[in-house]
């Protein structure tokens, strides 16, 4: 088994995924933190999203059972260990003085793990964190689905509206969409919204979690939804992760990055592709299995 691991800061001022690698329990996966909208910075400059997925995968990473009470078992387990790192991430907020009814200020993130077993693969998923799986004779399957897809759409409707009105550049677009974001966040781990780690103890009623059966899985491929291909408004509609996948397999993961990079340098001020940010931070691990 190989595993390749990369973490690239966007245009932000730091980077706010993180990548789990714990080998000695198999868990793989990427957790992609999300800036609050009331501002907040550690002694160190760290943004909630940054420390929100610091502390996941961290906890993560240095776990050295596969289960938090030593009962769980299968894929429950990373949901048990998820869970585990939501609460401690809940105190940490509390110690920080931030108001866990207040949404706008809690630091979050999105995540998806992998446990690879001998014949197995668990996963646990929260977000617009992705999991592909490819398999010997070919096939791609997107096992995940990104439950951010709806209310992003919904924002980047008044993104292209901003332009309509004249707004010509990414402070002013995002200063627009601001509101809408906002009440975006007011969906998380709620119905009709999505799931995500913030604190909160109802994000178990909204991940999900499975078991697929190892054999013939050629590689697994674990993306931050900044590895998506932005795309001009009048581009045809197209799965997201799948596009990813085909392109990683194509170029690898390396290539892939900096054609993407290029790609984003080319449309500064995300005009002609309507995106939130120049570049977003891209976090993926690819686990490749022997033959």
């Amino acid at each position: 088994m190989n595993i390749t691991a990369v973490s690239m800061q966007g245009s932000s001022d730091c980077n706010e995924d993180a990548i789990i690698r714990n080998d000695g329990l198999g868990l793989y996966g990427v957790v992609d933190g999300a800036t609050s909208l009331v501002p907040y910075r550690s002694e160190n400059g760290d943004t909630g999203g940054k420390l929100a997925s610091t502390l996941i995968a961290d906890f993560l990473n240095t776990q050295k059972e596969l289960s938090v009470s030593g009962a769980t078992v299968g894929p429950e387990a990373l949901m048990e260990l998820l869970s585990e790192a939501n609460r401690r991430l809940a105190r940490q907020m509390e110690l920080c003085g931030i108001e866990s009814a207040r949404k706008e200020q809690l630091w979050t993130a999105c995540a998806v793990v992998v446990r690879v077993g001998e014949r197995f693969i668990d996963f646990a998923h929260a977000g617009d964190c992705m999991l592909i799986v490819t398999y010997r004779d070919g096939t791609i399957r997107v096992v995940t689905h990104d439950q951010l897809a709806s209310v992003d759409e919904r924002s980047m409707q008044w993104w292209v509206k901003g332009m309509e009105e004249g707004l010509a550049n990414r402070e002013e677009l995002r200063d627009f969409v601001k509101p809408r974001i906002m009440e975006g966040r007011k969906l998380a781990n709620r119905p009709g919204g999505y799931a995500v780690l913030n604190g909160d103890p109802a994000f178990v009623d909204y991940a999900e979690f499975g078991r697929l059966s190892r054999t013939n899985v050629e590689s697994l491929l674990l993306i931050s939804d900044g590895l998506y291909i932005p795309k001009p408004l009048d581009a045809s509609p197209a799965d997201g992760a799948l596009e990813v996948a085909e392109s990683v397999r194509d170029k690898g993961l390396e290539r892939y990055l900096e054609w993407l990079i290029a790609l984003e340098e080319s449309d500064p001020d995300c005009l002609r592709m309507p995106r939130f940010k120049k570049s977003d931070d891209k976090t993926a691990v690819l686990v490749q299995f022997n033959s």
